[in-house]
């Protein structure tokens, strides 16, 4: 396979290309009420700043990591899943929070993750309102703005707070959501959807979150955060508990070690 960075070479790569999407993303907040959208399904929009925010990382990977594998959002049909397993990957949404950027609601972030043969091995969400900088490399634990994050000590559910994500492209699966969310909101202290995947995994890093689960996310959605919360000490699965990897679409459910198991039990009822 030839010569592959290590995740500390890495995740300076995926750094500075957050940070130039990001910049991207900050110059057209001012206007993001005039931007025109484009559809891509009944609820789900893209707009010229995604598209200018995923180039602009594109041109980072292509100079800085050449051989790399790139699935990227606004271009994901042209990659097989197969490919990403292998070797170098960048998973990559250039504004994760497309529809809180479009309404000016400060929720919304550049999520990049390398991986190697199907592994994150370096992960940077730029949560770009909040000038936050979350960064993980494997084994060597996450940070915030450069400072050492952990997630939580909470074991008792009543003292929690959870984050989730609402299912939003088929009408189908909002029943089975709302029988989760009742059961989930009648033992804890409070529920939160903010409306970006990545930050809520990085929010479950931090500790903001004790836990977090969404039913469906597409690799691009938690592939850096999955990392951010492994190295800050927490446990990241599909809903079942099983083995979570960011090549395809998954079931997420992360947190601290004492809640983990309890959350997915509540869930899955």
């Amino acid at each position: 396979m030839g010569y592959q960075p290590d995740g500390a070479a890495l995740l300076e790569v995926v750094v500075r290309a957050a940070r130039e999407a990001g910049a991207v993303i900050r110059a057209a907040a001012p206007r993001a009420r005039s931007i025109d959208w484009q559809s891509k399904g009944p609820t789900d929009f893209v707009s010229e700043v995604d598209l200018a925010a995923e180039a602009c990382i594109l041109a980072v990977a292509r100079r800085d990591l050449p051989g790399a594998t790139i699935l990227a959002e606004e271009s994901a049909a042209t990659t097989p899943a197969e490919r990403v397993s292998r070797g170098l990957a960048l998973v990559i949404d250039p504004l994760d929070g497309t529809t809180n950027f479009l309404h000016g609601y400060p929720e919304y972030a550049v999520s990049i993750a390398a991986l190697i043969d199907g592994e994150p091995v370096a992960a940077v969400v730029y949560d770009v309102p909040g000038d936050e900088l979350f960064t993980a490399s494997a084994g060597a634990g996450a940070f915030c703005n450069g400072a050492p994050i952990r997630v939580s000590t909470i074991a008792d559910p009543q003292r929690a707070l959870i984050g989730t994500g609402f299912p939003f492209k088929d009408a189908k699966d909002i029943a089975p959501y709302q029988a989760q969310m009742s059961r989930v909101m009648a033992q804890v202290s409070g529920v939160r959807r903010p409306g970006a995947a990545s930050i809520d995994l990085a929010s479950v890093a931090a500790g903001r979150f004790d836990a977090f689960w969404e039913n469906m996310l597409s690799p691009w959605d938690f592939a850096a955060g999955m990392l951010l919360v492994r190295e800050a000490g927490g446990v990241v699965t599909d809903l079942g508990g099983g083995l979570l990897r960011p090549v395809a679409s998954s079931g997420v459910l992360a947190g601290n070690p004492r809640l983990h198991g309890w959350l997915m039990g509540v869930v899955r009822g």
